[in-house]
């Protein structure tokens, strides 16, 4: 009898548990880990227990530097380098890379792959396109509202340096594989250098010296119908500002990584952001991690429809 009632409790709470399991999810994380997390003592094997912590199905890697074969073995996942065919997978010179528990499909290489490349990953039978990107940090300015600049002499400002330069080479891939995600969805993720368009709005003219600024670095994205997923999700940028880049004791918070999609077949139902200071730690699942990196990430999920 006792043996009969402890199957009957145990069937009801294993069903129960699954019945409130999210299905049809996937969590996708973007980071920037900082020289291959090498900068800090440890830092591979706090990189992986922070990865760890957060559980993610896909990780849009930047800075990989010789560091993602270690780190997705470690997890027990793929990894796919996004670098030329045959490039040792712990070469120390490639930048961007991705780590998935899912199997890989196609290849995705660009004429550009230090700033953009991807992986089609086979996530519950629907084929999904990944791309990890970088945009060069010039031009940078910690606090672009005291430059004596209005809003289009920023976005002259902005298109002055590399990063401009870099997001048209790259733009002819982003365009063409945007144009099919009725049929196969898109996620990209990573390393912008560049605050967004969604977070310098009137509403947020308080905080910008009154400006309104399209920046054009995200503007273009939303433009050929990339989601910006933490800012939908979290569109209030006064109370939920997302800052992914904020070196202590300089007045230079921005968020500055990003995580975008679009297909009518995903949605994003959650997205969060994460910052830490280099070398202080994040608790993460009740356990306190040394950070090794000078960035934050965003991790968003996703909902297959």
């Amino acid at each position: 009898m006792k043996l009969t009632l402890f199957f009957l409790t145990f069937t009801f709470f294993f069903f129960n548990s699954m019945a409130q399991k999210p299905t049809g999810t996937f969590k996708v994380m973007a980071w920037n880990i900082l020289h291959g997390a090498n900068d800090s003592k440890d830092g591979k094997a706090h990189a992986i227990q922070i990865i760890r912590g957060i559980n993610p199905d896909v990780i849009l890697m930047v800075e990989t530097y010789g560091s993602g074969k270690i780190i997705a073995d470690s997890l027990g996942y793929n990894f796919h380098l996004i670098a030329p065919e045959g490039t040792d997978l712990d070469d120390k010179n490639v930048n961007l890379s991705i780590i998935s528990r899912y199997p890989f499909g196609e290849r995705i290489d660009t004429n550009f792959p230090f700033y953009l490349g991807g992986r089609e990953i086979i996530i519950q039978n629907q084929r999904i396109r990944f791309f990890s990107n970088w945009f060069h940090y010039l031009p940078w300015e910690n606090e672009p509202e005291k430059l004596g600049k209005n809003a289009e002499e920023l976005l002259v400002w902005e298109r002055s340096g590399a990063k401009y330069e870099m997001i048209q080479k790259v733009l002819p891939y982003i365009k063409k594989y945007a144009a099919e995600t009725d049929s196969v969805p898109m996620i990209l993720g990573g390393d912008l250098n560049t605050p967004s368009h969604l977070d310098w709005t009137a509403k947020t003219g308080k905080i910008h010296n009154n400006l309104v600024v399209p920046w054009y670095s995200t503007k273009v994205l939303a433009d050929i119908g990339l989601i910006d997923t933490y800012r939908t999700l979290n569109p209030n940028s006064l109370t939920h500002p997302g800052i992914t880049w904020h070196t202590k004791g300089e007045n230079d918070d921005h968020r500055i990584d990003y995580i975008f999609y679009k297909s009518p077949k995903l949605k994003a139902v959650k997205s969060e952001s994460y910052k830490v200071f280099f070398e202080e730690t994040i608790k993460l699942n009740g356990k306190e991690i040394l950070y090794p990196s000078d960035h934050g990430f965003v991790v968003t999920t996703f909902k297959i429809k």
